[in-house]
């Protein structure tokens, strides 16, 4: 079961890009014990930014849909599609707009395939401290 996620009090925890995946962990607010991970198995393209630049993107597309707090969206005609490669977009057609929104981070991801979403236990590699972050070491 996918938990319900306030956007706004959520955030990327940790991305991961390997040979054979993307890997984005997510915040569930009020659960410090699990994240939402979204996980894509095919070629990508990834933008990662601060939700304050997506705000004052000149998008000429409709805010149709937008839902406050809302998490997952498929985004059409959005300025990040429509700017990529002609070559990728033909070899990966169909290719799906995906963005994720959080209070502090968005991940923008155009792939051929639809993620795969789990909810997994929550492996801390920092603590949070008064004034900054420290990294746990295990012995």
């Amino acid at each position: 079961m996918t938990p319900e996620i306030d956007c706004v009090q959520s955030d990327l925890l940790e991305f991961r890009w390997t040979d054979d995946a993307v890997v984005a962990d997510f915040i569930i607010p009020g659960d410090e014990h699990h994240v939402l991970r979204v996980l894509f198995t095919n070629p990508v393209i990834i933008r990662i930014l601060d939700e304050m630049p997506l705000s004052t993107e000149d998008e000429s597309t409709p805010k149709e849909g937008n839902v406050p707090h809302h998490f997952a969206y498929r985004v059409e005609g959005a300025v990040f599609e429509t700017t990529q490669s002609e070559t990728w977009k033909f070899t990966q057609q169909p290719a799906t707009h995906y963005r994720f929104l959080t209070g502090w981070t968005c991940l923008d991801v155009l792939s051929a395939k639809e993620p795969t979403f789990q909810v997994v236990k929550r492996i801390s590699t920092f603590d949070e401290e008064p004034g900054g972050v420290s990294e746990t070491r295990k012995a």
